[in-house]
């Protein structure tokens, strides 16, 4: 006579389940915000690299117009001079579109803004295809410019994230004019109350919002004026 044996298949009982679905609760409490601190540095180190390009086509594009920046040279000599007081910053990055190759570098790639998208080419519209969006505005901008940046004034601020707050109200489009005792601060998002700055001596520094202020206090200039994308 065979004999057949029936394995009973014993599933969760309630208390288990609630103990798993708690584990999984804590491994992913405990992960996340790990995940996204490393987005944000891998964001962060992008930009920085962005903005140590953006200060290299500077000084490249100033050793062929007698050491001058495109915003200390006239329009009719190839520079942006005249342009400066329309508060437009892409004019200025445009004219060196031979020495920054692509727009791309242009655009911190933490910089979540409805409308805000990187270009894909310094060409006209008409030599693209549908989706591909031309170099024409300031949208595809994240970055201010200091107009008055010199070589002979290293510490001025040449480039930089464009999230800034005054007194806690995030900063408008335009030609902004700041003293070394604006209370100049970071947003909250992008970097998380820290920026990047490219400047006049080409290097990139981080700053958060303590050592932003004493920046601005270091240019060596009572005002310092940045064209905000």
């Amino acid at each position: 006579m065979n004999v057949r044996v029936r394995m009973k298949r014993r599933g969760f009982t309630l208390t288990e389940f609630l103990f798993v679905v708690v584990a999984l609760s804590v491994l992913v409490a405990l992960c996340v915000p790990n995940l996204k601190k490393r987005r944000g540095c891998s964001g962060g180190m992008n930009c920085v690299n962005n903005l140590k390009q953006v200060g290299l086509s500077f000084r490249q594009w100033a050793l062929d117009n007698n050491d001058k920046n495109p915003m200390r040279v006239s329009v009719t000599n190839g520079g942006t001079m005249e342009l400066i007081g329309n508060g437009n910053v892409f004019v200025h990055f445009l004219v060196m579109s031979n020495e920054l190759n692509t727009p791309k570098v242009l655009f911190c790639p933490q910089d979540s803004r409805p409308l805000r998208q990187p270009a894909v080419t310094f060409g006209t519209a008409t030599a693209l295809g549908a989706c591909q969006i031309p170099f024409t505005n300031d949208l595809s901008v994240t970055y201010f410019v200091g107009v008055d940046a010199v070589d002979t004034s290293p510490q001025m601020f040449l480039a930089g994230d464009d999230n800034l707050t005054i007194r806690g109200v995030r900063v408008k489009r335009g030609l902004l004019s700041l003293w070394t005792n604006t209370p100049v601060a970071w947003t909250k998002d992008r970097h998380v109350n820290q920026g990047n700055i490219c400047l006049a001596d080409g290097s990139v520094q981080g700053f958060n919002n303590q050592t932003l202020a004493r920046a601005f206090q270091s240019t060596g200039v009572v005002t310092n004026r940045l064209a905000m994308p």
